[in-house]
């Protein structure tokens, strides 16, 4: 046989068996050696249609060829050219794509000939799929910097995206002109231009293309079909992927100019220039004189401050809360107090008229009725007569919006609009702060214009440590003070922060039996979980449930295992749902350890694993559970004892792949199917339902051919209604979880399938719990307005909300409602556009504003724009993410660039910038400088979480009398205060008196931020 037969007849053998690419990729390198094939032939053989095949590529050569390109026998610009050949694009593009190949001149003469042949032989009836997956895997490659190898690859590169552009092109002007063509295949079409562009953005913007465009060895008129392919490509991306468009065009109008070869003569002279400008900006942006403008804390400045403090998960912070306001206004206690009252009703009004979800209005409602009044007591204490708390209070009320938040007067008008909840909270927040000793009793009537209609609470202040000592003698009323988790009374705070030391205490303890139940009611309430990040970081809570969690052990006089199955599982669920609810990373959960089981879990908890890959000793479980499950349908402590349920959680995927495969090939009947599932429904296996259902969610989507059984075991789970009370509560816990990702899978599946009648029972059960989630993200409706804004879109519409921002805040009377405004735009702008870019957009519209005379408003908004935090870079403070076995320090993962970074960047390029446009680099410079001063932290808020941990570390190790003497164990003062993260009164003193200005160290909020 010739070397090409050789190749046909293994290529088909490995098909025919369905070869691991494992195993692939030790016999290809064999076959290579002894029977060698150009890198072109082999793409071309791999990838055309064959006789028996014209349908689609199959999924197994797509694995294939990712092999291929690693070990080097075929390159990223030859799977190109292949795909293209036999790409199914090329029957729809009218005969636009039909004319001769784009082909270098210098890539020898029977290249052109070659691939002429090759165009009107037999291509695929649908290849959209097979080609973005290629595109996606190509990317990778160009973006690793694996490819292209040398120039001569680059060149190549650059012509086969210009050809693949072209004939995209081509089928878009030939639809159009001929109206519903190729309608059916419009969605995979789409998605297969979105790859494309991807892999365009890398290909364009990778060092070697970059090198091979500047120094001219691709030809003058490849570059000019490049240009000219591009211009008509980029408009056909705005839609599907403006991210990748815009960068596209920035290429083309921006890098392609400034790279383009140049005279020589002209290059000494622009050198020469440059050297002169450098000589004379030496001394950086700190030297830069730039005039200030006056200073403004305006009231929307505060507004959206707080608003991305709640927006998602909540962000609170009291150390970063109190040096924020003591940068911002400067030890002028009664502006902070005032204003910040208004501003948490400000927030609040906000939400309510822009139809927020419930759980949103309520997380808003129970921070300024819970958390206000304690930061109000501390700030208070650094008041001086003749100021009083009081005084302040009643100040900021005056100035509350009366339609919103109407007095006691005022809800009985008959031509009232407002419900009870809007009614009573100007009165729920007079109780909470005279609950905080801020303003008397007696004077309530006077501030809500009538005689109260409730009181305070019976059991008046509660105090951390009394709660705990209660919860520690009495369990029950532990369930007592989580269900007052959701009262607006002031308590709220030391509820939370009692129920958190509670769960440390337990885990300390290993108490397992009670801390089951107190997981169990946590997990089946979500508002709860806001409430409590009100007063205690995610750490505070997870750290230890993760550690127990880690190191569970059987004990050595174990008699059941089905009761420590079901405690290890709910503790797991409440540890799932603040990760999935939150989207919380294994930093966030405080685990230090890479063997963590919590860690494996949620990075690798969704896998299934072959046979091959798993232990004797993991076998052997997975054997013992598929025959209890389904043969002898008894689960006995002997399976359960010998498989610790760290185990079996990692084993679940699995499971749920062997289940699949069984009911595919009809080894498992329907009735077989359901008389074992209804094990996984119970108590104390159904959180198992969570890895189990993502894996399911995975699968579903990545092979169609075991959709039937995947929605049968899924209907199984989730529509079969259970007689166990607390299984049904557990299910809904867990379908809140794994509803996003399901109702994903199952909407693309009947989108593929439109006839099935058996998705939308499915859909319906899990459309409750859709919206979950508390990230900051943005629904497609709200996208969609944003994006459709006239005139740019997402950009045209940050620019028209500060803009919107800035008339409130010159004009924030009584009775006007405050500016529309959700920082998911902020967030969604930079996660989809990047920071430089929506940088970018803040600037350009503070430029506008002060030209309009409102500099000093614009500058406060943009301020607190840019010192919002993130999800992302917000939790910086905790130190010391932990050591590896090896000694090593584990590093957080890298995160995108924040507005603040992409600030700091753009001044560094200011001085630079001033000699050609001084009025930008000014308004970048006097931002930059305000942003710095409002953003840092004090030396001493930064230790404070040192000791934060050493107090966690101490708490751990004592014996609950002596920690019940101790006071806060906290590290946050007496029990005075509510005690939510501050150090008491000297810090306070510190952040907010007049001489706490020469404790400022040089650290910012900004530094070490390592996502």
């Amino acid at each position: 046989m010739t070397s090409l037969q050789t190749w046909q007849h293994f290529l088909a053998r490995s098909l025919a068996t369905r070869l691991e690419p494992s195993d692939f990729e030790s016999y290809v390198q064999l076959l290579s050696a002894k029977h060698p094939l150009p890198a072109s032939r082999i793409s071309d053989l791999f990838l055309q249609p064959t006789e028996y095949n014209d349908a689609s590529l199959d999924p197994r050569v797509v694995r294939y060829v990712q092999v291929l390109v690693h070990l080097g026998l075929v390159t990223v610009p030859s799977v190109l050219r292949a795909m293209w050949k036999c790409s199914s694009f090329r029957d729809q593009d009218g005969g636009g794509a039909r004319s001769a190949p784009l082909v270098d001149n210098n890539s020898g003469n029977g290249e052109a000939e070659k691939l002429g042949k090759m165009e009107e032989g037999k291509r695929w009836s649908n290849s959209y799929i097979a080609e973005e997956t290629l595109f996606y895997r190509l990317t990778k490659y160009i973006s690793s910097g694996a490819a292209p190898r040398d120039t001569q690859e680059a060149v190549e590169l650059v012509l086969s995206c210009v050809q693949w552009m072209r004939t995209v092109v081509s089928v878009q002007q030939a639809a159009q002109e001929m109206l519903g063509l190729a309608q059916t295949h419009t969605a995979e079409m789409n998605a297969q231009n979105m790859a494309l562009g991807t892999l365009i953005v890398a290909a364009v913007e990778s060092g070697r293309v970059l090198h091979a465009l500047g120094k001219g060895n691709v030809p003058k008129h490849v570059r000019k079909e490049l240009k000219d392919t591009l211009a008509s490509f980029v408009p056909l991306l705005l839609q599907s992927s403006p991210q990748s468009a815009g960068r596209l065009e920035v290429f083309r109008t921006q890098t392609m100019l400034a790279i383009e070869p140049v005279d020589k003569k002209e290059k000494a002279a622009a050198k020469e220039i440059e050297d002169i400008l450098e000589e004379g900006m030496a001394l950086g942006v700190e030297s830069m004189v730039v005039a200030e403008m006056p200073t403004m804390n305006s009231r929307a400045g505060l507004y959206v401050y707080l608003n991305s403090l709640l927006v998602g998960r909540p962000l609170i912070d009291d150390h970063a809360i109190f040096a924020y306001l003591h940068n911002r206004y400067q030890g002028d206690i009664q502006s902070t107090i005032i204003d910040l009252i208004l501003a948490a009703f400000d927030v609040l009004a906000n939400a309510t008229f822009r139809n927020e979800r419930a759980q949103s209005i309520t997380i808003l409602r129970s921070f300024l009725i819970n958390k206000i009044p304690p930061l109000l007591a501390t700030l208070s204490a650094s008041l001086f007569p003749p100021l009083t708390s009081e005084y302040c209070i009643t100040e900021a009320l005056n100035h509350v919006d009366t339609n919103a938040f109407p007095t006691l007067s005022g809800m009985f008008d008959e031509s009232s609009t407002n419900d009870m909840f809007s009614d009573s909270v100007r009165q729920d927040f007079c109780f909470a702060c005279c609950l905080h000793g801020l303003i008397e009793e007696s004077s309530i009537e006077t501030l809500l214009g009538d005689l109260p209609i409730q009181s305070l609470p019976a059991g008046g202040r509660y105090l951390k440590d009394d709660l705990v000592q209660q919860c520690l003698t009495d369990p029950a009323r532990t369930e007592g003070l989580i269900d007052e988790l959701e009262h607006m009374d002031g308590n709220v705070g030391a509820v939370s922060q009692a129920i958190t030391e509670v769960v440390r205490r337990l885990c300390a303890n290993k108490e397992t039996m009670s801390l089951k139940s107190l997981c169990s009611q946590l997990a089946r309430k979500p508002s709860s979980l806001d409430v409590m990040l009100l007063f205690d970081k995610p750490i505070s809570i997870l750290q230890p449930l993760c550690e127990l969690l880690d190191n569970w052990r059987y004990d050595e006089d174990q008699g059941e295992y089905q009761p420590v199955y079901e405690e290890f599982g709910l503790i797991l669920l409440l540890v799932l749902s603040f990760a999935q609810r939150y989207g919380l990373s294994v930093v966030d959960l405080g685990i230090r350890t890479p063997d963590s089981f919590v860690a494996k879990l949620l990075n690798q908890g969704h896998l299934s694993r072959a046979m091959d890959d798993l232990t004797e000793q993991e076998q052997s479980h997975l054997d013992g559970w598929i025959r209890g499950l389904f043969e002898t349908g008894t689960l006995g402590d002997e399976l359960m004892s010998s498989c610790p349920p760290q185990d079996f959680y990692l084993l679940v995927p699995t499971l749920f792949h062997h289940i699949v495969l069984a009911c595919s090939t009809k080894n498992l009947t329907d009735e077989g199917l359901k008389s074992g599932l209804e094990y996984l429904v119970e108590p104390f296996l159904i959180p198992s339902l969570i890895p189990g259902i993502t894996w399911l969610s995975s699968h579903l989507w990545e092979s169609r051919g075991d959709a039937n059984a995947c929605v049968a075991i899924l209907t199984a789970l989730i529509t079969n209604s259970s007689n166990n009370t607390e299984a049904s509560q557990m299910l809904t816990a867990i379908l809140n979880i794994v509803a996003k990702n399901l109702e994903h899978s199952l909407r693309w599946l009947q989108r593929a399938e439109p006839s099935r009648q058996d998705v939308e029972p499915l859909s319906k059960a899990l459309r409750p719990s859709l919206g979950w989630e508390r990230r900051g993200a943005s629904d497609h409706t709200e996208l969609e307005s944003w994006t459709s804004s006239p005139g740019g879109g997402l950009v045209i519409s940050i620019k028209n909300t500060i803009a919107n921002l800035v008339q409130w805040g010159l004009n924030p009377g009584i009775n006007i409602n405050p500016a529309n405004y959700t920082h998911r735009q902020i967030l969604v702008g930079v996660k989809m556009l990047g920071a430089k870019r929506i940088l970018t957009a803040i600037i350009e519209e503070v430029k506008s504003q002060t030209e309009n005379g409102n500099g000093s408003v614009v500058l406060d908004i943009a301020t607190a724009l840019i010192c919002a935090p993130d999800p992302q870079s917000w939790d910086n403070g905790v130190p010391g993410i932990g050591i590896d076995g090896l000694g090593a320090e584990i590093r957080p993962l890298q995160r995108r660039m924040t507005l603040r970074e992409a600030l700091k960047n753009e001044a560094e390029a200011a001085p630079k910038a001033q000699k050609t446009d001084a009025f930008h680099a000014e308004t970048v410079v006097r931002l930059f400088r305000k942003v710095e001063a409002q953003a840092q932290m004090p030396q001493q808020a930064l230790m404070s979480h040192e000791a934060l941990n050493i107090h966690q570390a101490l708490d751990e190790a004592a014996l609950d009398g002596a920690m019940a003497g101790v006071g806060s164990l906290d590290g946050m003062g007496g029990t005075d205060m509510l005690g939510d993260g501050m150090g008491g009164d000297d810090l306070m003193n510190d952040l907010m008196g007049t001489g706490g200005g020469d404790l400022f160290g040089n650290g910012e909020l900004g530094d070490g931020m390592g996502f």
